[in-house]
């Protein structure tokens, strides 16, 4: 199993699950219709959760496929919620092959992570959730660099070297966080954690 991204964490809920059918004799997977018919069902799940679902793929990894679900919140994901929320999914999923029949043919693995610090901030709740961050964005087609003071549905308020911008969201590029070695010390353990669990086959991948 690959790491979840940067400062993310991932878990497998389940062990990989297997169709009726021999894998080598299903036919290939539309994985785009794959990932609409999964988005419907994990949404009002991590929602039930009191999380967002900020991103969901599918990918073919050698032989099986694998399920990859990032959820956040506004006081950020922890080890225990990303496996209560992992929890609840696999759930989810079991039920819609109970009443439906299989996701997918062959067998296909779940993993739940949080954002890493690589995802850009594109939504006004990006912005919110990253207040007193050191971001890169553009504003007018320049780069601008500034600390988010403020951010609300309208509009963020970026601190830089020679000013203070507010910008409404709409004019911002997307953000990307700037990692500040001087700030390391004042992550707690629980933001240190890398947590990994499993092993994955990484071959022949196409993701949706």
């Amino acid at each position: 199993m690959p790491r979840g991204n940067k400062g993310g964490r991932t878990t497998r809920s389940a062990p990989p699950r297997t169709a009726n059918r021999p894998f080598d004799d299903a036919p290939r997977v539309d994985l785009g219709a794959l990932r609409q018919r999964l988005y419907a069902i994990v949404t009002p799940v991590v929602a039930d959760q009191g999380f967002d679902l900020e991103d969901l793929t599918v990918s073919r990894a050698g032989r099986r496929h694998v399920v990859r679900v990032v959820v956040d919140g506004d006081d950020g994901v922890s080890l225990d919620a990303v496996a209560t929320v992992a929890r609840a999914v696999s759930t989810s999923l079991d039920e819609a092959e109970q009443r439906d029949g299989d996701l997918a043919p062959g067998e296909y693995t779940l993993e739940v992570s949080s954002p890493g610090v690589d995802r850009p901030l594109v939504t006004p709740r990006h912005w919110r959730r990253n207040i007193g961050r050191l971001v890169q964005t553009r504003i007018d087609g320049k780069q601008v660099t500034g600390r988010v003071v403020e951010a609300d549905d309208q509009a963020v308020t970026l601190e830089t070297e020679q000013h203070t911008l507010s910008v409404p969201v709409a004019m911002l590029g997307p953000g990307r966080v700037q990692v500040e070695f001087s700030r390391l010390a004042d992550l707690d353990d629980e933001d240190m954690v890398d947590f990994t669990a499993g092993d994955h086959d990484d071959e022949d991948e196409d993701e949706s």
